[in-house]
């Protein structure tokens, strides 16, 4: 489902990314680790298509995405990829159901047919009690899986998830963890996870290191 081929990305002098290759299957779960510096949320963006590459092809169900205008790859990234990031970035001023719902907006869907799916993905969650709370009056945890909500809204062919539970703590780790394996279960979702939690890598069906910026397996 995606085939990245040569990718090579450099910041001034210092070549970060030296034709890095991965190929990645429908319902795969794949974790990135390797050293703070190494290149791992470099290439995470660069895949999730935030940012581009300096020489390479990427392939995300057939599409070249690297040959999209502007325009056309925000609407393709708002289609078929989801981000659950560290740190949540959950906007305070709004519920938890409005949060989810964002994506869904952002692609002019009808909004009662987002608020139903952003309620059933909260339901499915463990969230249907906490619709109405916004990001200050949840959990840490709780603020990752509105996160992953999210994430799910538009029903993206893969989530990129960097450090997902680096701000968590470990009972909170361990339940998103399993969590992501769930969806994988029920949806056959793909996850290509950057972590430097040892526990989440052993987990994942394929675990690759980054180093001199390439992937080793």
């Amino acid at each position: 489902m995606i085939q990245a081929t040569n990718i090579h990305k450099s910041y001034g002098q210092l070549h970060v990314l030296k034709g890095v290759h991965l190929e990645v299957k429908k319902g795969e779960i794949v974790a990135i680790v390797g050293k703070s510096g190494a290149g791992k949320s470099t290439l995470l963006h660069i895949l999730g298509t935030l940012d581009r590459a300096d020489e390479g092809q990427l392939l995300i169900n057939d599409d070249d995405v690297f040959r999209l205008g502007t325009k056309k790859l925000a609407d393709f990234r708002n289609r078929n990829i989801g981000f659950i990031f560290q740190f949540h970035h959950l906007l305070p001023e709004f519920t938890a159901l409005e949060n989810v719902c964002i994506p869904a907006y952002i692609s002019h869907q009808p909004e009662t047919t987002a608020r139903k799916r952003a309620q059933e993905l909260l339901a499915y969650l463990g969230l249907a009690e906490r619709l109405g709370h916004k990001p200050g009056q949840l959990s840490g945890g709780e603020q990752q899986r509105v996160a992953v909500a999210r994430a799910l809204m538009n029903q993206p062919a893969v989530v990129f998830a960097d450090e997902p539970s680096g701000n968590l703590d470990s009972a909170s780790s361990q339940e998103l963890h399993h969590l992501l394996f769930q969806l994988r279960q029920d949806f056959q979702q793909t996850f290509i996870i950057v972590t430097h939690n040892e526990e989440l890598a052993n987990m994942s069906d394929r675990c690759l290191e980054m180093k001199d910026g390439l992937l080793e397996s």
